[in-house]
């Protein structure tokens, strides 16, 4: 009799997991030939002509971008062109950016470039490039209007929070240059290392300077500058952080499979000896930044000082396509030690301290989140 009952409820529940299924792949269908039906009537009633293959692959890029802003569809240029630019080296302006909205969000400037100089700030939104509307094109479509031949100005329209209106800045292209670390000693006491990207070999340089400045003898602690730092590599960061731990989670990722659930440690060995450690942030520090700061700071290793880290906390594949082409998928998110998400949270600083003026500039006769930082070892 058992038996009889058992063998009902599951012929039960796989006729109901069937039904659920076809009626699942009924509502597939139905909204594919719904856009059949809608590309028929663009191509016979639209007022101008269309390329339908460009529609087909803007529509592509809009069901990957409606996932989140970092998921996008490379044609097969586009793709090919990525896999051509130099290592660390690349002709444009020197800007992280991102998608949100439809529009292109500046993630970050990078140090010494065109962008950084001219003034473009975290968080700014590009709304023009030489008065072209980006709203409405892909991401790629407008980091191509952007990039251009060396030595050529281009003209960016931003819209900026606080600013009631769109602001211009003429830029002129370089080929961008990437240099990881520099340092100094300051007031013959502290040492200032500055991280700008996490590129191949920016632990082998970081660990090069930390060696310089720990033959200091009035050395008393250090200012680890992750300002505007756009990210990187995860194994970068891995590294770089497991210099100041001796151990302890660093981060873990977490995906739908079980290939992307993964979780770094530190290994024993603080490269600074345990001396005092600040770390300064901003809307700029993203990525790998972030889960530097946070492994920091969930550790008690270091004093986060600054203003709230960008929120970028997932991990893309670029993934080739049939066509040539291919697609960039979030297939996982970052988590501090604390099992907290960084993905739209971001860090927050343990000492908020606001980026003063336009600019940002490594100064210390203009940087007060610097200055501010200095006088807490004075203190």
């Amino acid at each position: 009799m058992k038996k009889k009952i058992l063998i009902a409820i599951s012929t039960t529940f796989i006729f109901f997991h069937s039904s659920v299924y076809s009626q699942n792949l009924d509502k597939l269908y139905d909204k594919i030939d719904l856009f059949s039906e809608v590309l028929e009537k663009i191509n016979n009633e639209y007022v101008d002509e269309v390329d339908q293959s460009e529609i087909m692959d803007s529509a592509i890029n809009g069901l990957l971008q409606s996932l989140d802003p970092y998921s996008g569809y490379m044609d097969p240029k586009i793709f090919e062109e990525m896999q051509t630019e130099t290592k660390g080296e690349f002709g444009g302006l020197g800007i992280e950016v991102s998608m949100e909205a439809g529009v292109v969000k500046v993630i970050s400037p990078i140090d010494d470039t065109p962008a950084s100089r001219a003034g473009i700030k975290s968080g700014d939104y590009i709304v023009k490039v030489d008065n072209v509307q980006i709203q409405g094109k892909t991401l790629m479509e407008a980091v191509n209007l952007m990039r251009g031949p060396v030595d050529t100005n281009v003209e960016i329209t931003i819209r900026r929070k606080g600013l009631k209106k769109a602001k211009n800045f003429t830029i002129r292209r370089e080929i961008i240059e990437i240099q990881s670390v520099f340092s100094k000693f300051i007031d013959n006491k502290v040492g200032y290392l500055r991280l700008r990207a996490f590129n191949e070999n920016s632990s082998n340089q970081l660990k090069k300077e930390i060696k310089k400045l720990e033959k200091e003898k009035n050395l008393v602690g250090y200012i680890f500058d992750l300002r505007n730092n756009p990210g990187g590599l995860l194994s970068q960061a891995v590294k770089i952080s497991d210099f100041f731990l001796d151990d302890g989670e660093i981060v873990s990722t977490r995906g739908r499979k079980n290939r992307d659930n993964r979780k770094f440690f530190a290994k024993k060995g603080d490269q600074i000896s345990g001396k005092p450690l600040l770390v300064l942030i901003n809307n700029g520090s993203a990525s790998a930044s972030e889960i530097v700061a946070g492994a920091l700071q969930d550790h008690k290793r270091a004093i986060l000082l600054g203003e709230k880290t960008y929120g970028k906390g997932s991990v893309q594949s670029i993934i080739p396509l049939a066509n040539r082409g291919a697609i960039r998928l979030t297939i996982s998110k970052y988590y501090l030690p604390s099992g907290e998400s960084i993905s739209e949270i971001g860090v927050s600083p343990d000492i908020f301290v606001e980026e003063e003026g336009e600019e940002f500039a490594i100064n210390t006769d203009t940087d007060n989140q610097l200055n501010y930082a200095i006088n807490l070892f004075s203190g």
